[in-house]
Protein backbone atom coordinates (compact mmCIF):
# COMPACT_ATOMS: atom_id res chain seq x y z
CA UNK A 1 0.00 0.00 0.00
CA UNK A 2 1.46 3.08 -1.39
CA UNK A 3 0.76 6.71 1.03
CA UNK A 4 -1.57 8.83 -0.41
CA UNK A 5 -0.28 12.86 0.38
CA UNK A 6 -2.52 15.67 -0.87
CA UNK A 7 -1.32 18.23 -2.14
CA UNK A 8 -5.09 19.61 -4.34
CA UNK A 9 -3.05 19.35 -7.29
CA UNK A 10 -2.43 15.56 -8.18
CA UNK A 11 -5.03 12.86 -7.08
CA UNK A 12 -5.69 10.79 -9.57
CA UNK A 13 -8.53 7.88 -10.41
CA UNK A 14 -6.30 4.94 -8.99
CA UNK A 15 -5.69 7.24 -5.83
CA UNK A 16 -9.70 8.06 -5.17
CA UNK A 17 -10.17 4.07 -6.23
CA UNK A 18 -7.69 2.76 -3.20
CA UNK A 19 -8.81 4.95 -0.42
CA UNK A 20 -12.47 4.33 -1.02
CA UNK A 21 -12.47 0.47 -1.77
CA UNK A 22 -8.84 -0.20 0.63
CA UNK A 23 -7.65 -3.05 -2.10
CA UNK A 24 -5.45 -4.94 -0.46
CA UNK A 25 -6.11 -1.89 2.10
CA UNK A 26 -6.71 1.22 3.32
CA UNK A 27 -3.46 3.56 2.27
CA UNK A 28 -2.78 6.01 4.53
CA UNK A 29 -3.55 10.06 3.62
CA UNK A 30 -1.69 12.94 4.26
CA UNK A 31 -1.07 16.70 3.79
CA UNK A 32 2.57 17.99 1.69
CA UNK A 33 4.40 20.36 3.36
CA UNK A 34 3.76 22.78 0.51
CA UNK A 35 -0.41 22.07 1.07
CA UNK A 36 0.07 22.75 4.69
CA UNK A 37 2.29 25.94 3.67
CA UNK A 38 -0.26 27.26 1.59
CA UNK A 39 -3.89 26.48 3.76
CA UNK A 40 -2.48 28.32 6.75
CA UNK A 41 -1.76 31.12 4.51
CA UNK A 42 -5.03 31.21 3.20
CA UNK A 43 -6.55 30.86 6.67
CA UNK A 44 -4.31 33.82 8.35
CA UNK A 45 -5.39 35.74 5.38
CA UNK A 46 -8.96 35.43 6.50
CA UNK A 47 -8.08 36.21 10.33
CA UNK A 48 -6.65 39.08 9.03
CA UNK A 49 -9.69 39.68 6.79
CA UNK A 50 -11.57 40.21 10.54
CA UNK A 51 -9.48 41.89 12.09
CA UNK A 52 -9.95 44.68 9.34
CA UNK A 53 -13.69 44.24 9.43
CA UNK A 54 -13.79 43.89 5.72
CA UNK A 55 -17.28 42.30 4.59
CA UNK A 56 -16.52 38.92 2.82
CA UNK A 57 -19.73 36.78 2.09
CA UNK A 58 -20.07 34.09 4.33
CA UNK A 59 -17.34 35.37 6.33
CA UNK A 60 -19.35 38.65 8.13
CA UNK A 61 -22.24 37.48 6.05
CA UNK A 62 -25.13 35.80 5.91
CA UNK A 63 -25.48 32.98 3.20
CA UNK A 64 -27.48 32.78 -0.14
CA UNK A 65 -30.47 35.21 0.66
CA UNK A 66 -29.30 36.13 3.72
CA UNK A 67 -25.77 37.55 2.27
CA UNK A 68 -26.72 41.19 3.10
CA UNK A 69 -27.15 40.18 7.00
CA UNK A 70 -23.51 41.92 8.55
CA UNK A 71 -22.58 39.48 11.24
CA UNK A 72 -20.53 40.98 13.95
CA UNK A 73 -16.50 39.37 14.65
CA UNK A 74 -17.63 37.40 17.91
CA UNK A 75 -20.46 35.55 16.36
CA UNK A 76 -18.37 34.59 13.17
CA UNK A 77 -17.80 30.90 14.52
CA UNK A 78 -21.46 30.85 15.92
CA UNK A 79 -21.98 31.47 11.91
CA UNK A 80 -20.01 28.50 10.67
CA UNK A 81 -21.29 26.01 13.41
CA UNK A 82 -25.14 27.35 12.06
CA UNK A 83 -24.63 26.77 8.57
CA UNK A 84 -23.42 23.27 9.00
CA UNK A 85 -26.05 22.45 11.73
CA UNK A 86 -29.11 24.03 10.00
CA UNK A 87 -27.66 22.43 6.19
CA UNK A 88 -27.63 18.47 7.49
CA UNK A 89 -31.27 17.78 5.92
CA UNK A 90 -30.76 15.09 3.84
CA UNK A 91 -32.99 11.96 3.08
CA UNK A 92 -33.00 8.73 1.81
CA UNK A 93 -30.27 5.79 2.61
CA UNK A 94 -26.81 6.52 3.80
CA UNK A 95 -23.77 6.27 1.27
CA UNK A 96 -22.02 3.18 1.25
CA UNK A 97 -18.82 2.97 3.02
CA UNK A 98 -16.54 3.34 -0.30
CA UNK A 99 -18.60 6.23 -1.15
CA UNK A 100 -18.16 7.97 2.20
CA UNK A 101 -14.65 7.76 1.78
CA UNK A 102 -14.64 9.11 -1.52
CA UNK A 103 -16.44 12.22 -0.87
CA UNK A 104 -14.06 12.62 2.13
CA UNK A 105 -10.48 12.64 0.26
CA UNK A 106 -11.62 14.93 -2.65
CA UNK A 107 -13.44 17.48 -0.51
CA UNK A 108 -9.93 17.24 1.72
CA UNK A 109 -7.85 17.65 -1.55
CA UNK A 110 -9.86 20.56 -3.00
CA UNK A 111 -9.38 22.58 0.33
CA UNK A 112 -5.88 21.32 0.01
CA UNK A 113 -5.47 23.89 -2.80
CA UNK A 114 -5.02 27.02 -0.33
CA UNK A 115 -7.66 29.34 -1.30
CA UNK A 116 -10.55 27.78 0.84
CA UNK A 117 -9.50 29.99 3.90
CA UNK A 118 -9.56 26.52 6.27
CA UNK A 119 -6.90 25.86 8.94
CA UNK A 120 -4.83 22.87 8.32
CA UNK A 121 -5.72 21.51 11.62
CA UNK A 122 -9.23 20.86 10.02
CA UNK A 123 -8.12 18.72 6.98
CA UNK A 124 -5.86 16.84 9.20
CA UNK A 125 -9.13 16.50 11.24
CA UNK A 126 -10.86 15.03 7.97
CA UNK A 127 -7.50 12.89 7.13
CA UNK A 128 -7.38 11.11 10.83
CA UNK A 129 -11.15 10.66 9.96
CA UNK A 130 -10.05 8.67 6.45
CA UNK A 131 -7.19 6.65 8.17
CA UNK A 132 -8.98 5.41 11.28
CA UNK A 133 -11.99 4.42 9.28
CA UNK A 134 -14.57 6.83 10.40
CA UNK A 135 -17.28 7.32 8.19
CA UNK A 136 -19.99 10.01 8.73
CA UNK A 137 -23.37 8.85 7.85
CA UNK A 138 -24.41 10.90 5.16
CA UNK A 139 -27.92 10.97 3.23
CA UNK A 140 -27.96 10.22 -0.56
CA UNK A 141 -30.62 12.76 -1.27
CA UNK A 142 -30.75 16.67 -0.80
CA UNK A 143 -28.51 18.34 -3.57
CA UNK A 144 -29.59 20.45 -6.12
CA UNK A 145 -25.92 20.68 -7.53
CA UNK A 146 -25.67 24.16 -6.60
CA UNK A 147 -23.95 25.94 -4.51
CA UNK A 148 -22.27 22.50 -4.35
CA UNK A 149 -23.92 19.29 -2.65
CA UNK A 150 -24.91 21.37 0.37
CA UNK A 151 -26.92 19.01 2.89
CA UNK A 152 -24.64 16.05 1.92
CA UNK A 153 -21.67 18.18 3.10
CA UNK A 154 -23.23 19.32 5.93
CA UNK A 155 -23.50 15.86 7.29
CA UNK A 156 -20.45 15.28 6.78
CA UNK A 157 -19.27 18.32 8.23
CA UNK A 158 -21.24 17.80 11.22
CA UNK A 159 -19.05 14.60 12.65
CA UNK A 160 -16.02 17.07 12.75
CA UNK A 161 -17.43 19.21 15.23
CA UNK A 162 -18.69 15.72 17.42
CA UNK A 163 -22.52 16.12 16.13
CA UNK A 164 -24.72 13.46 14.05
CA UNK A 165 -23.36 9.81 13.55
CA UNK A 166 -20.73 7.61 11.73
CA UNK A 167 -19.99 4.27 11.24
CA UNK A 168 -16.88 3.32 13.49
CA UNK A 169 -15.83 -0.44 13.32
CA UNK A 170 -18.54 -1.64 11.97
CA UNK A 171 -21.14 0.15 14.34
CA UNK A 172 -23.36 2.89 13.86
CA UNK A 173 -22.78 5.49 16.88
CA UNK A 174 -22.99 9.46 17.31
CA UNK A 175 -19.98 11.15 16.43
CA UNK A 176 -19.18 12.55 19.45
CA UNK A 177 -18.71 9.40 20.67
CA UNK A 178 -16.87 7.41 17.73
CA UNK A 179 -14.20 10.66 18.73
CA UNK A 180 -13.37 9.62 22.21
CA UNK A 181 -12.83 5.98 21.07
CA UNK A 182 -10.09 7.09 18.37
CA UNK A 183 -8.65 9.42 20.95
CA UNK A 184 -9.94 12.56 18.97
CA UNK A 185 -11.32 15.92 19.57
CA UNK A 186 -14.36 17.35 17.80
CA UNK A 187 -13.08 20.45 16.14
CA UNK A 188 -14.31 23.67 16.63
CA UNK A 189 -15.14 26.17 12.85
CA UNK A 190 -13.19 29.42 12.66
CA UNK A 191 -14.36 31.52 10.22
CA UNK A 192 -15.33 30.32 6.67
CA UNK A 193 -14.77 27.13 7.82
CA UNK A 194 -18.14 25.67 7.49
CA UNK A 195 -19.23 27.27 4.64
CA UNK A 196 -15.23 25.84 3.06
CA UNK A 197 -16.87 22.51 4.21
CA UNK A 198 -20.80 22.11 2.74
CA UNK A 199 -19.93 24.61 -0.56
CA UNK A 200 -18.44 22.13 -3.35
CA UNK A 201 -19.03 19.08 -6.10
CA UNK A 202 -17.42 16.26 -3.66
CA UNK A 203 -19.98 14.17 -3.04
CA UNK A 204 -21.53 14.20 -7.02
CA UNK A 205 -17.74 13.64 -8.45
CA UNK A 206 -17.23 10.83 -5.75
CA UNK A 207 -20.45 9.20 -7.00
CA UNK A 208 -19.77 9.64 -10.63
CA UNK A 209 -16.17 8.65 -10.40
CA UNK A 210 -17.04 5.57 -8.93
CA UNK A 211 -19.61 4.61 -11.56
CA UNK A 212 -17.32 5.76 -14.60
CA UNK A 213 -14.73 3.19 -12.96
CA UNK A 214 -17.28 0.56 -13.11
CA UNK A 215 -18.39 2.16 -16.47
CA UNK A 216 -14.92 1.13 -17.85
CA UNK A 217 -14.85 -2.26 -16.40
CA UNK A 218 -18.98 -3.02 -17.93
CA UNK A 219 -17.42 -1.69 -21.96
CA UNK A 220 -15.03 -4.07 -21.24
CA UNK A 221 -17.06 -6.93 -20.22
CA UNK A 222 -19.84 -5.93 -22.98
CA UNK A 223 -17.24 -6.83 -25.36
CA UNK A 224 -16.42 -10.08 -24.08
CA UNK A 225 -20.88 -10.87 -23.71
CA UNK A 226 -21.24 -10.08 -26.99
CA UNK A 227 -18.50 -12.00 -28.34
CA UNK A 228 -20.27 -14.99 -26.79
CA UNK A 229 -22.89 -14.00 -28.15
CA UNK A 230 -21.76 -14.33 -31.31
CA UNK A 231 -20.09 -17.15 -31.06
CA UNK A 232 -23.14 -19.04 -29.78
CA UNK A 233 -24.90 -17.68 -32.66
CA UNK A 234 -22.67 -18.83 -35.48
CA UNK A 235 -21.77 -14.94 -36.43
CA UNK A 236 -19.13 -13.59 -38.35
CA UNK A 237 -15.90 -11.74 -37.71
CA UNK A 238 -15.86 -10.03 -40.98
CA UNK A 239 -17.46 -7.00 -39.40
CA UNK A 240 -14.65 -6.10 -37.41
CA UNK A 241 -12.02 -5.98 -40.19
CA UNK A 242 -9.75 -3.25 -39.53
CA UNK A 243 -9.97 -2.04 -42.72
CA UNK A 244 -13.79 -1.26 -42.39
CA UNK A 245 -12.73 0.94 -39.06
CA UNK A 246 -10.18 2.79 -40.53
CA UNK A 247 -12.20 4.41 -43.13
CA UNK A 248 -14.32 5.44 -40.25
CA UNK A 249 -12.15 6.57 -37.66
CA UNK A 250 -13.42 7.53 -34.83
CA UNK A 251 -11.01 6.70 -31.94
CA UNK A 252 -13.20 3.97 -29.40
CA UNK A 253 -14.74 2.37 -32.41
CA UNK A 254 -11.40 1.72 -34.41
CA UNK A 255 -9.82 0.53 -30.47
CA UNK A 256 -13.28 -1.65 -29.72
CA UNK A 257 -13.39 -3.44 -33.30
CA UNK A 258 -9.67 -4.68 -32.43
CA UNK A 259 -10.38 -5.37 -29.15
CA UNK A 260 -13.28 -8.12 -30.57
CA UNK A 261 -10.69 -9.21 -32.61
CA UNK A 262 -8.47 -9.92 -29.86
CA UNK A 263 -11.41 -11.62 -28.09
CA UNK A 264 -12.37 -13.97 -30.71
CA UNK A 265 -8.64 -14.43 -31.93
CA UNK A 266 -8.13 -18.56 -32.50
CA UNK A 267 -12.40 -19.11 -32.24
CA UNK A 268 -13.31 -22.23 -34.37
CA UNK A 269 -17.16 -21.04 -33.61
CA UNK A 270 -16.85 -18.16 -35.77
CA UNK A 271 -17.88 -18.53 -39.67
CA UNK A 272 -16.00 -17.26 -42.63
CA UNK A 273 -17.30 -16.05 -45.52
CA UNK A 274 -20.81 -17.81 -46.47
CA UNK A 275 -22.77 -16.80 -49.71
CA UNK A 276 -26.05 -17.85 -48.03
CA UNK A 277 -25.40 -15.61 -44.99
CA UNK A 278 -23.63 -13.10 -46.22
CA UNK A 279 -23.76 -10.71 -42.74
CA UNK A 280 -25.27 -10.85 -39.41
CA UNK A 281 -27.91 -8.72 -37.37
CA UNK A 282 -26.78 -5.27 -36.11
CA UNK A 283 -26.63 -6.47 -32.59
CA UNK A 284 -23.41 -8.47 -33.75
CA UNK A 285 -22.48 -6.73 -36.64
CA UNK A 286 -22.43 -3.02 -35.32
CA UNK A 287 -20.86 -3.89 -31.89
CA UNK A 288 -17.48 -2.06 -32.56
CA UNK A 289 -19.90 1.37 -33.30
CA UNK A 290 -22.86 1.01 -30.75
CA UNK A 291 -20.32 -0.53 -28.32
CA UNK A 292 -16.99 2.03 -29.45
CA UNK A 293 -19.75 5.57 -29.08
CA UNK A 294 -20.78 4.10 -25.35
CA UNK A 295 -16.72 4.21 -24.51
CA UNK A 296 -16.72 8.14 -25.94
CA UNK A 297 -18.64 8.82 -23.15
CA UNK A 298 -16.85 6.70 -21.09
CA UNK A 299 -13.83 8.86 -21.99
CA UNK A 300 -15.54 12.09 -21.90
CA UNK A 301 -16.65 11.59 -18.17
CA UNK A 302 -12.89 10.08 -17.07
CA UNK A 303 -11.58 13.35 -18.59
CA UNK A 304 -13.98 16.08 -17.15
CA UNK A 305 -13.18 13.84 -13.48
CA UNK A 306 -9.73 14.51 -13.65
CA UNK A 307 -10.00 18.02 -13.94
CA UNK A 308 -12.81 18.30 -10.79
CA UNK A 309 -10.65 16.10 -9.01
CA UNK A 310 -7.79 18.73 -8.89
CA UNK A 311 -10.53 21.78 -8.67
CA UNK A 312 -11.29 24.40 -6.14
CA UNK A 313 -14.78 24.41 -5.89
CA UNK A 314 -15.85 26.47 -2.89
CA UNK A 315 -17.06 30.12 -2.40
CA UNK A 316 -15.68 32.63 -1.88
CA UNK A 317 -12.03 31.94 -2.65
CA UNK A 318 -9.16 33.69 -1.13
CA UNK A 319 -6.59 35.01 -3.28
CA UNK A 320 -3.36 36.19 -1.10
CA UNK A 321 -0.49 38.15 -3.60
CA UNK A 322 2.24 39.18 -1.06
CA UNK A 323 0.55 41.51 1.50
CA UNK A 324 -2.64 41.69 -0.80
CA UNK A 325 -6.01 39.98 0.16
CA UNK A 326 -8.64 39.59 -2.18
CA UNK A 327 -12.05 37.42 -1.25
CA UNK A 328 -13.99 36.84 -5.11
CA UNK A 329 -17.44 35.18 -4.88
CA UNK A 330 -17.35 33.18 -8.27
CA UNK A 331 -19.67 30.07 -8.69
CA UNK A 332 -17.24 26.93 -9.03
CA UNK A 333 -19.65 25.12 -6.83
CA UNK A 334 -21.90 24.67 -9.77
CA UNK A 335 -22.27 21.14 -11.08
CA UNK A 336 -23.28 21.76 -14.84
CA UNK A 337 -20.14 19.86 -15.59
CA UNK A 338 -20.36 17.05 -13.92
CA UNK A 339 -24.38 16.90 -14.75
CA UNK A 340 -23.89 17.01 -18.26
CA UNK A 341 -21.51 14.32 -18.31
CA UNK A 342 -23.45 12.05 -15.96
CA UNK A 343 -26.66 12.23 -18.37
CA UNK A 344 -24.50 11.48 -21.18
CA UNK A 345 -22.82 9.04 -19.84
CA UNK A 346 -26.31 7.07 -18.40
CA UNK A 347 -27.63 7.41 -22.08
CA UNK A 348 -24.19 5.35 -23.00
CA UNK A 349 -24.93 3.13 -20.47
CA UNK A 350 -28.59 2.72 -20.84
CA UNK A 351 -27.52 1.76 -24.88
CA UNK A 352 -25.11 -1.15 -24.22
CA UNK A 353 -28.15 -2.40 -21.65
CA UNK A 354 -30.28 -1.90 -25.03
CA UNK A 355 -28.00 -4.05 -27.13
CA UNK A 356 -27.33 -6.69 -24.60
CA UNK A 357 -30.77 -7.11 -24.24
CA UNK A 358 -31.16 -7.94 -28.07
CA UNK A 359 -28.53 -10.25 -28.39
CA UNK A 360 -30.58 -12.08 -25.58
CA UNK A 361 -33.59 -11.75 -27.63
CA UNK A 362 -31.26 -13.44 -30.38
CA UNK A 363 -30.56 -15.92 -28.48
CA UNK A 364 -33.61 -17.04 -27.34
CA UNK A 365 -35.87 -16.42 -30.28
CA UNK A 366 -35.55 -19.68 -32.63
CA UNK A 367 -36.65 -17.55 -36.12
CA UNK A 368 -34.22 -14.65 -35.19
CA UNK A 369 -31.52 -16.90 -35.03
CA UNK A 370 -32.01 -18.43 -38.18
CA UNK A 371 -32.69 -22.13 -35.81
CA UNK A 372 -28.92 -22.10 -34.81
CA UNK A 373 -30.29 -22.77 -31.35
CA UNK A 374 -33.26 -24.35 -29.93
CA UNK A 375 -36.65 -21.44 -28.80
CA UNK A 376 -35.54 -20.27 -25.26
CA UNK A 377 -32.03 -22.62 -25.45
CA UNK A 378 -34.23 -25.86 -24.30
CA UNK A 379 -34.77 -28.88 -26.25
CA UNK A 380 -37.62 -29.66 -24.98
CA UNK A 381 -39.80 -26.68 -25.55
CA UNK A 382 -43.78 -26.29 -24.12
CA UNK A 383 -42.84 -28.65 -21.03
CA UNK A 384 -39.89 -26.66 -20.66
CA UNK A 385 -39.81 -22.38 -20.70
CA UNK A 386 -36.01 -22.52 -20.94
CA UNK A 387 -34.92 -19.04 -20.32
CA UNK A 388 -37.82 -17.55 -21.97
CA UNK A 389 -38.14 -15.60 -18.55
CA UNK A 390 -33.86 -14.17 -18.65
CA UNK A 391 -35.25 -12.19 -21.51
CA UNK A 392 -38.16 -10.29 -19.95
CA UNK A 393 -35.62 -9.43 -16.84
CA UNK A 394 -33.37 -8.03 -18.98
CA UNK A 395 -36.18 -6.07 -20.99
CA UNK A 396 -37.45 -4.78 -17.46
CA UNK A 397 -34.11 -3.42 -16.75
CA UNK A 398 -33.98 -1.66 -20.18
CA UNK A 399 -37.00 -0.14 -19.69
CA UNK A 400 -36.22 0.99 -16.25
CA UNK A 401 -32.80 2.56 -17.78
CA UNK A 402 -34.96 4.25 -20.27
CA UNK A 403 -37.05 6.45 -17.09
CA UNK A 404 -33.57 7.07 -15.63
CA UNK A 405 -31.85 7.83 -18.64
CA UNK A 406 -33.77 11.06 -18.89
CA UNK A 407 -31.58 13.79 -18.26
CA UNK A 408 -31.66 15.16 -15.16
CA UNK A 409 -28.99 18.49 -15.92
CA UNK A 410 -32.44 19.86 -18.10
CA UNK A 411 -34.57 20.44 -14.59
CA UNK A 412 -33.71 23.74 -12.44
CA UNK A 413 -35.44 24.94 -9.94
CA UNK A 414 -35.14 28.10 -7.67
CA UNK A 415 -33.99 28.04 -4.02
CA UNK A 416 -33.00 30.63 -1.78
CA UNK A 417 -35.47 33.52 -2.27
CA UNK A 418 -34.42 33.09 -5.89
CA UNK A 419 -31.06 34.24 -5.46
CA UNK A 420 -29.96 30.86 -6.28
CA UNK A 421 -31.87 30.51 -9.29
CA UNK A 422 -30.34 28.09 -11.64
CA UNK A 423 -28.90 24.65 -10.56
CA UNK A 424 -27.26 21.83 -11.91
CA UNK A 425 -29.02 18.78 -10.42
CA UNK A 426 -25.46 16.77 -10.85
CA UNK A 427 -25.75 14.61 -7.60
CA UNK A 428 -29.21 13.82 -9.06
CA UNK A 429 -27.26 12.49 -12.38
CA UNK A 430 -24.73 10.59 -10.68
CA UNK A 431 -27.37 8.82 -8.67
CA UNK A 432 -29.32 7.66 -11.23
CA UNK A 433 -26.14 6.93 -13.06
CA UNK A 434 -25.39 4.67 -10.24
CA UNK A 435 -29.04 2.91 -10.73
CA UNK A 436 -28.60 2.25 -14.37
CA UNK A 437 -25.03 0.69 -13.80
CA UNK A 438 -26.21 -1.64 -11.52
CA UNK A 439 -28.61 -2.58 -14.38
CA UNK A 440 -26.16 -2.79 -16.95
CA UNK A 441 -24.30 -5.32 -14.18
CA UNK A 442 -27.53 -7.52 -14.28
CA UNK A 443 -28.07 -7.49 -17.85
CA UNK A 444 -24.78 -8.59 -18.82
CA UNK A 445 -24.50 -10.77 -15.82
CA UNK A 446 -27.65 -12.54 -18.13
CA UNK A 447 -26.22 -12.45 -21.40
CA UNK A 448 -23.50 -14.12 -20.82
CA UNK A 449 -25.60 -16.86 -18.32
CA UNK A 450 -27.51 -17.47 -21.95
CA UNK A 451 -24.43 -17.51 -24.37
CA UNK A 452 -22.97 -20.01 -22.19
CA UNK A 453 -25.82 -22.44 -22.58
CA UNK A 454 -25.88 -21.51 -26.37
CA UNK A 455 -22.47 -22.28 -27.06
CA UNK A 456 -23.11 -25.76 -25.33
CA UNK A 457 -25.79 -26.21 -27.94
CA UNK A 458 -23.29 -25.28 -30.71
CA UNK A 459 -20.88 -27.33 -29.50
CA UNK A 460 -23.47 -30.44 -29.82
CA UNK A 461 -23.66 -29.79 -33.56
CA UNK A 462 -20.00 -29.08 -34.19
CA UNK A 463 -17.80 -30.86 -31.14
CA UNK A 464 -15.81 -29.34 -28.54
CA UNK A 465 -13.86 -26.44 -31.02
CA UNK A 466 -11.87 -24.03 -29.43
CA UNK A 467 -13.59 -20.57 -28.25
CA UNK A 468 -11.87 -17.14 -28.92
CA UNK A 469 -9.08 -16.57 -26.88
CA UNK A 470 -10.92 -14.07 -24.73
CA UNK A 471 -14.12 -15.79 -24.03
CA UNK A 472 -12.32 -18.75 -23.46
CA UNK A 473 -11.71 -18.26 -19.74
CA UNK A 474 -15.09 -15.97 -19.24
CA UNK A 475 -17.13 -19.06 -20.38
CA UNK A 476 -14.56 -21.54 -18.28
CA UNK A 477 -15.71 -19.33 -14.95
CA UNK A 478 -19.10 -19.90 -15.86
CA UNK A 479 -19.25 -23.27 -16.40
CA UNK A 480 -16.81 -23.94 -13.26
CA UNK A 481 -20.10 -22.54 -11.05
CA UNK A 482 -23.20 -23.56 -13.16
CA UNK A 483 -23.72 -26.11 -15.44
CA UNK A 484 -25.88 -26.56 -18.61
CA UNK A 485 -29.17 -26.49 -18.27
CA UNK A 486 -31.08 -29.70 -19.59
CA UNK A 487 -34.61 -28.97 -18.09
CA UNK A 488 -36.37 -26.53 -15.87
CA UNK A 489 -34.95 -25.51 -12.34
CA UNK A 490 -34.76 -22.95 -10.05
CA UNK A 491 -32.77 -20.13 -11.73
CA UNK A 492 -32.39 -17.61 -9.33
CA UNK A 493 -29.04 -19.18 -7.84
CA UNK A 494 -27.36 -19.98 -10.82
CA UNK A 495 -28.48 -16.04 -12.36
CA UNK A 496 -26.63 -15.29 -8.63
CA UNK A 497 -23.51 -17.20 -9.32
CA UNK A 498 -23.12 -15.40 -12.96
CA UNK A 499 -23.78 -12.04 -10.98
CA UNK A 500 -21.00 -12.72 -8.60
CA UNK A 501 -18.42 -13.29 -11.20
CA UNK A 502 -19.41 -10.45 -13.32
CA UNK A 503 -18.75 -8.23 -10.15
CA UNK A 504 -15.67 -9.85 -9.55
CA UNK A 505 -14.51 -8.51 -12.54
CA UNK A 506 -15.98 -5.51 -12.64
CA UNK A 507 -14.73 -4.33 -9.32
CA UNK A 508 -10.85 -5.91 -9.78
Amino acid sequence: MKEIILDGESLTFEDVIAVAYGKPGFPKVSLSEKAIERVEQSAEAVQKLLQRGEVAYGITTGFGALKDKIIPPEMTELLQRNIVLSHSVGVGKPFDTATTRAIMLIRANTLARGFSGVRSELLKLILEFLNRGIHPVIPEKGSLGASGDLAPLAHFACALIGEGEVEFEGVKMPAIEALKKAGLEPIKLKAKEGLALTNGTSVMTAVGLLETQKAKRLADLADIAGCMSLEALNGTILAFDERIHNLRPHPRQVECAANLRRILEGSEFVRGFDPSNVQDAYTLRCMPQVHGACRDAIAYAEWLLNIELNSVTDNPLIFVDGGEIEVISGGNFHGEPLALAFDYLAIALSELCNISERRIMRLTDEASNAHVLPAFLTEKGGINSGFMIVQYTAAALCSENKVLAHPASVDTIPTSANVEDHVSMGLTSALKLRQITENLEHVLSLELFAAAQGIDFRKKIIGNKNLGKGTREFYEKIRSSVPFIEEDEYMKPMIDKVFEIVHEFVMK
